[in-house]
């Protein structure tokens, strides 16, 4: 029997992140934005090499700590860089998270509102630089309510 392609419980596309602290970022991921730890591997000395992170059960990040492994890949803040790509996550109450993400010390980039797609969205900077937006969908998109 042929061994499948990706295990059975990963997403066929998944953000790997680089941070600062693998230890901060489980914490700050799952404090702010509600993420669950998944698998982690350690290093020798006993800090986060790699980590995986699972939201709602079935979407999956997963990060490294700049110098993992030998790579020479830095955070968006150590670069001082405004990365041209964000994550974009649906959840059940944005408020709420809004809330709960500036809490645990999110930098909130945006406050919820609706928006002409039809979500309601909040966006966000990591400690590490990375822009987030969460969004409840509130309704239809709405071609007539496209910005002018």
């Amino acid at each position: 029997m042929a061994r499948p392609c990706k295990p059975e419980d990963a997403n066929w596309l998944t953000p790997y992140l680089t941070v600062s602290d693998g230890e901060r970022a489980l914490r700050f991921y799952e404090r702010a934005f509600g993420f669950t730890p998944g698998e982690v591997m350690r290093t020798p000395d006993g800090n986060v090499g790699h980590a995986g992170m699972t939201y709602r059960g079935n979407s999956l990040i997963m990060f490294a700590p700049e110098g993992a492994w030998g790579s020479e890949a830095k955070t968006p803040a150590h670069m001082g860089a405004k990365l041209p790509a964000s994550l974009y996550v649906y959840c059940e109450d944005v408020d709420a998270l809004t809330a709960r993400a500036k809490a645990a010390g999110a930098t909130v980039t945006q406050e919820p509102q609706d928006m002409f797609w039809g979500d309601r969205c909040a966006s966000f900077t990591d400690p590490d630089g990375y822009d987030w937006m969460f969004a409840t969908n509130i309704g239809d998109f709405d071609p007539s309510k496209i910005p002018q």
